[in-house]
């Protein structure tokens, strides 16, 4: 289990809209004093109101967290009776979340552009690295990858171009896996061709792990150093349960929800 000390408190929010971005998922805004405490990759445990016999929260990954207005924008797919509960609930609608949870993304450790690769639904934490970024004055590029058009996020694919605005070299490719928006292709190959043409300092990937673990021998094999965030059914947030480990390249194991979610992907045994 993890031995980092969590900084994790409870906290009231009050929902301000909830709506649809893609097929089956959802935006949330938030209005949460946690906001401002809040790095990017770092994530938050919802309580979902609507079932007393639903003791766990719901783990769940932000793209933006506005300090200054104390908002915080959740994406969720609706994959359960919990997240379908989430999606149900409406402006002015209350509950409590627990954060911030887990370690985010850190910034390059070597200078040069980076490259954010976001598979489905794990396209929230990829947008936080993408704005965690350009904070700092990173160029990068962006690989945005899906079953179908119908699940890109296209909320979020503005959000990229956006926190590139000004970089003229600034490159997003989109691949689906029916061809039905960007090129048909798994993200690995638009990873592959990027990474033969342009030099970078780092990856940063969310998505399934199948997806991510291609990513990273990619970025491997191209001697890219690589950041993952890993999804797990993190279900207490503060590595006691041990739902959400993690087995290591090295034989180990390690806790997601304390030592992640965002991991140095050669370390992981994918």
């Amino acid at each position: 289990m993890g031995a980092n000390k969590s900084r994790a408190r409870l906290f009231d929010f009050t929902v301000r809209s909830n709506e649809r971005v893609a097929e089956d998922s959802f935006a949330m805004l938030v209005e949460c004093e946690v906001a401002p405490l809040l790095s990017p990759g770092e994530f938050v445990e919802v309580s979902v109101p609507g079932d007393a016999s639903q003791l766990l929260r719901v783990p769940l990954s932000f793209s933006r967290a506005d300090a200054e207005a104390s908002t915080l924008r959740i994406e969720y797919a609706v994959v359960g009776d919990g997240t379908r509960r989430l999606s149900q609930m409406r402006p002015g609608d209350a509950s409590t979340l627990v954060g911030p949870c887990g370690h985010g993304w850190r910034l390059p450790a070597a200078a040069g552009r980076a490259l954010v690769v976001a598979g489905g639904i794990g396209i929230p934490p990829v947008v936080a690295a993408a704005e965690m970024l350009a904070a700092a004055g990173v160029r990068f590029d962006a690989v945005v990858a899906a079953k179908t058009a119908g699940r890109i996020v296209g909320p979020d694919v503005e959000l990229l171009r956006a926190a590139a605005q000004g970089d003229a070299d600034f490159r997003l490719a989109v691949a689906t896996d029916d061809g039905s928006a960007g090129v048909r292709a798994l993200a690995s190959a638009p990873v592959a061709e990027l990474l033969g043409e342009r030099a970078y300092a780092c990856v940063y990937t969310c998505g399934p792990a199948p997806m991510m673990a291609g990513v990273s021998a990619a970025a491997q094999a191209a001697g890219v150093a690589c950041q993952a965030s890993l999804e797990r059914m993190m279900a207490c947030g503060f590595g006691v349960c041990g739902g959400c480990n993690v087995a290591m390249a090295d034989g180990s194991m390690k806790s997601c929800c304390m030592d992640g979610p965002v991991f140095d992907a050669k370390e992981v045994l994918w």
